[in-house]
């Protein structure tokens, strides 16, 4: 999703802006990690044209132990 905000905005304003957080409740960004580009940051981080924001959260099934999947 591409999301226009305005110059000087934060991570966090950004995912506020987005709407996101409304669609997934689920998301709770005092414990999940955020990153810019697959490199982790901060929520007070400021934005620069073009970033990615992405929110990660914590694995659920150790890939070790799960069988894998033929796609």
């Amino acid at each position: 999703m591409k999301l226009e905000v305005p110059d000087g905005s934060t991570v966090r304003q950004a995912l506020e802006l987005s709407g996101i957080l409304e669609r997934f409740p689920t998301i709770d960004l005092e414990t999940q990690k955020v990153g810019i580009f697959g490199k982790l940051t901060k929520l007070d981080a400021v934005l620069e044209n073009g970033n990615r924001v992405e929110i990660y959260h914590p694995i659920t099934a150790d890939p070790e132990t799960v069988e894998r999947r033929d796609r």
